[in-house]
């Protein structure tokens, strides 16, 4: 039997919520037992050699490795051939995201960070990128105090703008050792892994996510997904969607002016009763009583998050078979191209285009799944004037074609009823 894993605090400091960042230095001696984090992180490893699994794949660790491990993904190192000395660096993603979206969207060119983050979490910097890396945590380190030592109370009013500075810089060594690099990655996954669950639930809370919906997407039984969530959690399914949603609830209560009720919408509770009800019980504190005395009273992004932006999307969810283009969208809501690409790039990851083509392939997946038509049939259902552009667009986001996809549905389904 599987046992329950450790969850990590959703803080990066049990001191204090609105602290943004902390830094430790840790030593491995021995494999570890698997832990799930609810907040992002980097290791840079300084000393030893090892391996270590993420998501169910791979990676070596040796001196210059940086790791980026992201929301509810599942780590472990399997493997110490020599001790293993590193920083480990606790951060709040959104709030980083967020900063350096505010800055990227000037020239209107789309940053997404979790995607490359995701694809390549683990980089093998050369001599000179890990010199400048380790600064990074070193002058972290002078700035903050080691978090299980002596942290630091810095009063500065300069204090979080220089570690927004330091963290983004770091993101940005990240990113370009990571483009840089000519280390082979692990091969790609063929199977779909159970450890997924966790990630795709925490990026999917807006939806309304249910047993059998993740029964039919990852191929499993509602039994099989409810007792792998038990026992690697030890929470249930609602429990840990609530574990899930009070964590982003926190974010949006220090950082927007959203109302309860719009806040329940988008992050999947029921009503305003409902969030309230299970913010209270997890944090021991009223939820618009935490906001009054956490919030940030500086917009941190100066991108308004309103009702407008989530009618945007929701427009085209539902309107995705259209003739649409970011011109007459953005004529819909009385918006330039580039304020709809903003709001878009904010809210989703994605510009206008990309995020039209994602929901129609989403769309294809569905019906190559649930029907037996023609990819030309299931081109142009879902919006596109041909297969070939259903297909071209299918290879980008699904790494495949339509027909292999299909064709591995057929397998799994077979492999499921013998």
């Amino acid at each position: 039997m599987n046992k329950t894993l450790p969850i990590q605090n959703a803080c990066c400091s049990n001191q204090d919520y609105l602290k943004i960042c902390s830094i430790d230095t840790e030593i491995i001696d021995a494999p570890t037992s698997p832990l799930i984090h609810q907040m992002s992180r980097f290791w840079l490893i300084n000393e030893g050699h090892g391996i270590f699994k993420l998501q169910d794949r791979e990676y070596k660790l040796q001196p210059g490795a940086l790791v980026s491990v992201l929301p509810w993904q599942i780590s472990e190192v399997i493997q110490v051939d020599a001790p293993l000395q590193y920083y480990l660096l606790a951060y709040c993603f959104d709030r980083i995201n967020d900063t350096i979206k505010s800055v990227c969207y000037g020239d209107g060119k789309p940053v997404n960070l979790i995607e490359k983050l995701e694809e390549t979490p683990v980089v093998y910097c050369d001599e000179e990128e890990y010199a400048s890396v380790r600064v990074i945590f070193e002058q972290l380190r002078a700035e903050l105090g080691v978090e299980s030592v002596s942290p630091t109370e810095n009063c500065d009013e300069l204090h979080t703008l220089y570690l927004k500075n330091k963290l983004i810089e770091l993101v940005v060594l990240f990113r370009r050792a990571a483009d840089r690099s000519l280390m082979p990655l692990p091969p790609s996954r063929t199977e779909i892994q159970k450890s997924d669950i966790l990630r795709y639930m925490y990026n999917h809370l807006s939806q309304k996510l249910t047993l059998a919906n993740l029964s039919k997407l990852f191929f499993m039984s509602e039994s099989s997904i409810r007792a792998y969530i038990v026992q690697t959690t030890g929470l249930s399914f609602f429990d840990l969607l609530n574990e899930m949603r009070v964590g982003k609830t926190i974010n949006f209560l220090l950082y927007t002016n959203l109302t309860m009720e719009e806040l329940a919408e988008i992050l999947g509770f029921v009503d305003s009763s409902h969030i309230c009800k299970v913010f209270a019980a997890r944090i021991g504190m009223k939820a618009n009583a935490f906001r009054k005395t956490y919030q940030d009273v500086v917009n941190i992004c100066n991108i308004p998050m309103n009702r407008d932006a989530y009618e945007i999307v929701s427009f085209l969810y539902h309107n995705y078979t259209e003739d649409l283009t970011a011109r007459k969208t953005a004529d819909q809501f009385h918006i330039s191209v580039k304020e709809l690409n903003t709001i878009l790039l904010y809210q989703v990851e994605k510009n206008f285009s990309d995020f039209l083509n994602f929901v129609r392939v989403n769309r294809a997946c569905e019906r190559l799944k649930d029907t037996d038509w023609s990819v030309t049939q299931i081109a142009v259902d879902v919006g596109y004037n041909n297969a070939k552009t259903l297909t071209r667009n299918f290879l980008r986001f699904r790494r495949m074609t339509p027909g292999a996809f299909r064709k591995n549905i057929e397998i799994q389904k077979n492999t499921l009823t013998q």
